[in-house]
């Protein structure tokens, strides 16, 4: 069912499935709309009984906003605001890719999040990857911050996702999705850069986090991965998929369904 709620203002677009068990919101990869990544796993929780909300974001696909522009904190505020229009005090919030990161830190600063799983997920941590040239390359993005790139491109051209395998997802027919395009806003890489998803493990307290996570990947460090799972203070599981690409886990199969799977357990056990 098509659905429309409020965020700061600016109506966003998604797509609701119902059931009588739980409630988990979805946020996906970076430039992800609610027909791509997203899409498929509310598809599979759903069908092992769970209300899912898969949604545009601010900016992407069919939700109002700034186009092509990641913007951290307000997708942090998207999803306080798919929490208050769910309505229900069984919920939970699933992230894909750089979703994970944005559901990690939305479960640690709203305490109505009962559970959060991350799956390949992207938790950037800029004490991790910052090097001597950080503020440098900072600057050149502010500099730049309302011109766009590409989201990705071919044999090595320059894009926001560079490098062959991001292209092979959304350049193809994999992730066709009639409200997807192909840029974003330099100003999104300062956002990228700059969000601390790391730093937000310690303050999860009590609430259960899953990580699934492929043994091997690229794109969202299996190490930060690590990194989160020790860090989280309160019930935690781990579960590394034996996948050779991060993309695998966006439409590959067994992952998917092992992703999906593991999920489905642990939300049954930790949002009754």
């Amino acid at each position: 069912m098509r659905v429309q709620f409020e965020a700061e203002g600016l109506q966003l677009v998604g797509e609701l499935r119902q059931t009588d068990g739980p409630a988990v919101v979805l946020t996906g990869p970076f430039t992800g709309v609610k027909e791509q990544v997203v899409g498929r796993y509310a598809e599979l929780l759903h069908e092992r009984g769970f209300t899912t909300l898969a949604f545009d974001h601010r900016g992407f696909g069919e939700s109002e906003g700034r186009r092509g522009h990641e913007d951290s904190q307000g997708k942090l505020a998207d999803l306080r605001a798919a929490v208050t229009f769910l309505g229900t005090d069984r919920v939970a919030v699933v992230g894909v890719c750089l979703g994970g990161g944005y559901a990690l830190t939305a479960a640690a600063t709203d305490p109505r999040i009962r559970a959060v799983v991350g799956i390949a997920g992207g938790y950037n941590s800029p004490a991790h990857f910052a090097d001597a040239n950080y503020r440098t390359t900072l600057r050149g993005f502010l500099d730049r911050y309302d011109e766009t790139l590409p989201a990705v491109a071919p044999n090595g051209a320059e894009a926001a996702m560079g490098g062959d395998e991001p292209f092979a997802y959304y350049g193809t027919e994999r992730s066709a999705a009639a409200h997807w395009d192909n840029r974003v806003t330099y100003g999104s890489l300062h956002s990228l850069l700059t969000f601390d998803a790391l730093g937000a493990a310690p303050l999860l307290h009590d609430v259960p986090l899953l990580v699934v996570h492929g043994r091997t990947d690229a794109y969202c460090s299996p190490a930060l991965a690590e990194a989160v799972y020790d860090a989280a203070p309160g019930p935690k599981e781990i579960r590394w998929l034996d996948a050779e690409q991060h993309i695998d886990l966006y439409d590959v199969e067994p992952y998917v369904t092992q992703a999906a799977d593991a999920t489905t357990t642990f939300l049954h056990r930790y949002v009754k």
